[in-house]
């Protein structure tokens, strides 16, 4: 009996330490750094941005940690790059996960957002992407409810696509529109499908559609067709790349319409590759360096990196940290409790504004667009379009 008793003793002793431990362990863990994953493309098509958005969370996470973190924990960000790669972003999603990341900012771009969604879905971590405008990414095709875990910052391509159109009829005065898109890119189709429905809609006409695949670098039988039929403005939701070799190769063609591109365009890639066929274009953005709400952030950026912040990715990045910074600060650490917080948020003051998400959809409720001009190498500020609730649903 009494061996009995001492060796349920020591069991009891040996279930009481491993209690303390084990709570010892939690809470340790608790005053560790909080990880937060972000995924872009440092490499491949979308290097310039996937770098803009790496150094641009730096910059605020460095501030943010010289002033005591959140509740008084350092934030660790851990960078991957998915080298613009849907099958690479997959397994970097899981690697950050892996790594113990209790939110993921990124991929910026759709169809590497889209492939991440189910991931974290089943895992119950937030991502927050930055540029991803496919309205698909949250409320996927053949639903009717957003998903849980996943938002954006950004607007979508149906209100990217409108504003294109709206601007192209009511500010330029075009009658006739013509539309080039990539039949190899669904950000491309759909752009130009939106743009055509507005166009449409506000009493203009479409007198050609023309199309390429990604891979072509030759688009004058296209636009050789186009031109026939003189149209006022010809769009352009394609590539910085793409679009700059279609505006050389339609000035060579004598053609003088008004080109409008979109947010894949500012780069300074855009005219070493156009030239001054670029002279005069518009752009469709999310966010614009001459912008004066984003006067301070450049400053900066400029000042610790000496370069320009190529937009709007940088911009939206900081705008996603910002979120998770006051999501945790008011509900802690816990996946689904940001979420829950995400989906809830109203007017919360992040970088290019203020941010108010839509809970039926999860995209941005108001988020205005940026309209450009290519001046000399020069994006230059023209006005912000301001959007209304119903622009994000």
């Amino acid at each position: 009996m009494k061996k009995r008793y001492l060796s349920i003793l020591l069991a009891g002793l040996m279930a009481c330490s491993a209690f303390l431990s084990g709570c010892g362990a939690e809470e340790a863990s608790d005053d560790g750094p909080i990880i937060i994953g972000h995924q872009s493309s440092t490499t491949g098509t979308g290097a310039k941005w996937g770098q803009a958005e790496v150094k641009a969370i730096d910059m605020y996470v460095e501030k943010l940690n010289a002033e005591g973190g959140i509740n008084g924990r350092q934030v660790e960000v851990i960078h991957y790059d998915n080298k613009s790669d849907q099958a690479e972003a997959v397994n970097v999603c899981k690697r950050l996960i892996s790594d113990g990341a209790i939110a993921m900012i990124g991929p910026s771009q759709s169809g590497n957002a889209i492939a991440c969604s189910s991931i974290c879905e089943e895992e119950q971590i937030p991502l927050i992407t930055t540029t991803g405008t496919s309205e698909l990414l949250t409320v996927p095709e053949g639903s009717d409810e957003a998903l849980q875990y996943i938002f954006r910052v950004c607007f979508i391509d149906p209100y990217q696509g409108s504003v294109a159109a709206t601007f192209a009829h009511d500010d330029l005065s075009c009658v006739k529109a013509a539309i080039l898109t990539d039949v190899g890119s669904d950000y491309s189709t759909f752009l130009g499908k939106y743009f055509h429905d507005t166009f449409t809609e506000l009493g203009g006409e479409v007198v050609a559609e023309e199309s390429f695949r990604s891979e072509e670098l030759e688009y004058k039988a296209q636009l050789a067709k186009i031109k026939e039929l003189d149209p006022d403005v010809l769009y352009l939701p394609t590539t910085h790349t793409q679009g700059a070799l279609a505006m050389k190769q339609a000035r060579e063609l004598g053609m003088d319409c008004v080109f409008i591109g979109c947010d894949n365009w500012p780069t300074e890639e855009l005219f070493e590759i156009a030239g001054t066929a670029a002279e005069g274009a518009y752009i469709i953005n999310s966010a614009s360096l001459a912008d004066p709400i984003l006067a301070d952030f450049v400053e900066e950026y400029r000042e610790k990196y000496n370069e320009d912040p190529v937009m709007p990715n940088p911009a939206f990045a900081v705008d996603a940290i910002m979120l998770l910074e006051d999501a945790i600060t008011e509900v802690g650490t816990d996946p689904t409790a940001i979420a829950d917080w995400l989906e809830n948020a109203k007017d919360v003051e992040v970088l290019t504004g203020v941010f108010t998400n839509d809970p039926a959809t999860h995209n941005p409720i108001g988020k205005n667009a940026v309209i450009e001009q290519v001046n000399g190498t020069e994006f230059e500020y023209v006005t912000t379009v301001a959007a209304s609730v119903s622009d994000a649903e």
